[in-house]
């Protein structure tokens, strides 16, 4: 099977994104949608300030076992309300954990901070586009950068995004991420201008001039500390057959990727979230496999996050990498197989 280099590279997942439109507005939502039966699901909170929903049901010793969408979403505080529109989705389809009367919906959330970044700190992601990126989830390859929960983001100075990236083990099992990159941190090698999530293979040819680098270094620069202005969140995903302990563990090293690629990382400013999802479609992992998947989770993290400032474009006042690498008379850069 080709890989889309996307976390719909695991089979039953689909990815859907929405986005604030008119005056003022650059925020959104992005919903990452289980198999109808749902996912067995774990997370792991590393950012001192973070917004959440849920996630103490994804506790080991919490009753719940699967849940049945992840959403990702612009708005800080008030974005959590995007979930709202997935579980109304959810329900009208039938899809749920079954109670007397009907289903409910688990939908765990996280969001980053991205108010006002558009100039309007009142546009902010509601049930609306929690329900629009719903609609518009598919199972395809993923669209990157300036997108749904990424539309506002920031890292270290330069225009963040979502970015995906995936994997397959010797057995066929496939590992795959997606991250919302709105970080403190660079996401950019300040010794030589290149990305530090971006291995061998991705923008072979990038060579960062001198004029570039300057202002790299220039804009990575943070300015007075605000507590909760940022904040990475990340799926972690597989087929192979994880419990919600073993799905924690899955995020665990999602977080090691995001320290690869990020510095710093799970500042006092950032409220890092990352899930960890299994479709339990294959077998459970034995423990040589089981190693390879926590090292495939942390690094399709990091190249996750390496798409993410790839694919952004400038926006808002906030520059791109693209656009900064631009200056020194860099081609353009590919982003993955996806080609996003």
């Amino acid at each position: 099977m080709a890989l889309l280099d996307a976390l719909t590279d695991v089979p039953g997942l689909r990815v859907g994104h929405a986005a604030l439109a008119g005056p003022g507005a650059l925020s959104g939502t992005t919903v990452v949608l289980a198999p109808p039966e749902g996912a067995f699901a774990g997370v792991d909170v590393r950012g001192a300030a973070p917004g959440t929903r849920e996630t103490d049901l994804l506790h080991p010793g919490a009753t719940v076992q699967r849940v049945h969408a992840v959403v990702l979403s612009g708005g800080s505080a008030y974005g959590l309300a995007a979930a709202h529109g997935v579980v109304e989705r959810l329900e009208a389809a039938g899809t749920g954990f079954p109670v007397p009367g009907g289903v409910v919906p688990i939908v765990p959330a996280a969001v980053v901070f991205d108010l006002g970044r558009g100039g309007d700190f009142t546009a902010r992601p509601g049930a609306a586009t929690g329900a629009a990126a719903f609609d518009a989830a598919s199972d395809g390859p993923v669209e990157q950068g300036a997108v749904g929960a990424g539309t506002g983001a920031v890292a270290g100075g330069l225009k963040g995004g979502v970015g995906t990236a995936s994997t397959a083990l010797a057995g066929g099992a496939v590992v795959a991420a997606l991250v919302v990159v709105n970080a403190v941190g660079s996401a950019v090698d300040l010794r030589t201008g290149r990305l530090l999530g971006a291995g061998p293979d991705l923008a072979p040819d990038l060579d960062v001039g001198p004029d570039a680098l300057a202002e790299l270094r220039t804009l990575a620069v943070p300015g007075p500390p605000t507590a909760g202005t940022a904040t990475t969140l990340a799926v972690v995903a597989t087929d192979l057959a994880l419990d919600k302990a073993g799905c924690g563990r899955l995020a665990t090293m999602g977080h090691d990727g995001m320290a690869r690629a990020l510095s710093p990382v799970h500042t006092a400013m950032d409220g890092d979230v990352v899930f960890g999802l299994s479709t339990a479609a294959r077998p459970a992992p034995e423990l040589p496999e089981l190693v390879a998947l926590h090292a495939a989770a942390a690094e399709v993290v990091a190249r996750a996050i390496a798409h993410a400032v790839l694919a952004a474009r400038s926006v808002g006042g906030w520059r791109s990498y693209r656009d900064v690498v631009g200056r020194d008379g860099v081609g353009p850069v590919g982003v993955g197989r996806n080609g996003a």
